[in-house]
Parts: C-alpha cells; sequence; structure tokens
C-alpha cells in the first residue's frame, strides 16, 4: 500500500543531479531497493556505473527472458568483471520449451504484450516482493510515452516506490557520461540499436527514427509493461 509521501521528494529532487538523488534513495531505502539494468540500453549503463558509484552492494539486476541477443550476455560478463559484482538474473516461471508447448510456438509474433507479461512483467514483480523502491534509467527523451516521466513516484503496478535519476537527462548527457568516464556499453548500441531488448522483437532503425521504433515492429506496441 502506498504510504511513501512521493510527492514531496519529487519536488525537492527533481532538479537535483542523478548522483544525488541515487545518494538519497540508497540513503532512504539501503538494501530494500534495487537497480534494474538492462545491459542493453545507454542509459543503463551510466545507471549501473553511478549506483556502484555510491554503493557496490545495491542490488542490481537483470530479466533474462531467454530471448536476450548474445551480445547482452556478453556484456553482463563483461560488466560484471569490470565492476567486480555479480548482478542478479531474474527467470520467468515458463522455460521457453514449457511456453511453447503450452501456449504455442513464438507468443511473442501472435501475442506480444501476453509474452512479455510472462517472460518480464510477472518475473519482476515476483522478485521485487520485499522491495521499496527501484531504480531505472528511463528519460523522457526516449519516447512520447515517456515524456512526463518524473524523478520519484509511487509504482502502482509492482507496488513500490519508482526512481528514475536520469528522468530530465538528454541521449547527449548520457553519451557525454560514457565518453568521459569510459563506460562500457552493449556494441549493438552502435549498430543501429538505440533500444535493445529480445532478439524477436528488436530490430535496428535509421537514423532520426524514434530510437523505440525497433520494438515490437508491425505491432501497436512501444512498450513491454514495466514502465506502462
Amino acid at each position: 500500500m502506498k504510504s511513501f509521501p512521493v510527492e514531496k521528494f519529487e519536488e525537492r529532487l527533481s532538479g537535483e543531479l542523478p548522483q544525488r538523488v541515487i545518494e538519497w534513495a540508497f540513503d532512504t531505502f539501503g538494501d530494500k531497493m534495487a537497480v534494474a539494468c538492462s545491459f542493453g540500453g545507454a542509459s543503463g549503463a551510466v545507471l549501473l556505473d553511478m549506483a556502484i558509484g555510491v554503493s557496490p552492494s545495491i542490488p542490481i539486476y537483470y530479466l533474462d527472458t531467454g530471448l536476450l541477443f548474445p551480445e547482452t550476455y556478453e556484456q553482463v560478463r563483461l560488466v560484471s568483471a569490470h565492476y567486480g559484482f555479480t548482478p542478479i538474473a531474474v527467470h520467468p516461471e515458463l522455460s521457453l520449451d514449457k511456453q511453447a508447448a503450452e501456449l504455442g510456438e513464438n507468443l511473442w509474433e501472435r501475442e506480444p504484450n501476453r509474452c512479455c507479461d510472462l517472460r518480464k512483467v510477472a518475473p519482476q514483480r515476483s522478485f521485487l516482493r520485499g522491495f521499496r523502491a527501484w531504480l531505472t534509467g528511463v528519460r523522457r527523451d526516449q519516447s512520447t510515452t515517456r515524456a512526463a516521466t518524473p524523478v520519484i513516484s509511487w509504482d502502482a503496478n509492482f507496488e513500490l516506490v519508482k526512481i528514475n535519476p536520469l528522468a530530465a537527462w538528454t541521449e547527449r548527457d548520457v553519451w557525454k557520461y560514457i565518453t568521459d568516464r569510459g563506460v562500457p556499453y552493449n556494441p549493438l548500441l552502435d549498430r543501429g540499436y538505440p533500444s535493445i531488448g529480445c532478439v524477436p522483437c528488436t530490430a535496428a532503425v535509421r537514423t532520426g527514427e524514434d530510437p523505440r521504433s525497433g520494438r515490437w515492429s508491425g505491432h501497436s506496441k512501444d512498450e513491454c509493461g514495466l514502465h506502462a
């Protein structure tokens, strides 16, 4: 049940540097806060670097749908070695084989919303039980559906506080941070994949196109449900 005064802290922290927001979040929630990282996007790479800079013990997790790019799995390995930590892999209840047996082959082609719910939303909901807050790399400039993203809000979907330290940052801010600090990032970002998810539902985009237009191409869908 919502009890944390998110409006008060949104007003207080919305203009602060992302590092300051993360410091506040760690001071406030401690080990009851988890950091979501897809090991795909540039924002996630920056958020992870900042979070570890605040505290190497912050729980960092990723949703292993079983359908991630080989480059993403390799990024998990490289980043783990780079920072010296082990991210938590959160798995769906159904393996891909069991999902196919119960619901048919290639569910993502026929019912992408249901597939995302089974392989992302439900596993995250289960994992976040017991936590009081989660940090994400969502930014307002990523898409029109994210344009009003607050820095701090109550997430009714997962029933905890949601913190977006990079909400006000731009793509340029993110890449400047990566370049200045030598932050490791997924090589697919240099190959026309500005938004990286599961292999079957991610395509490259052309210069000037919406960064998320390569996700769920052919479907009236631009979010997996984690940030709905």
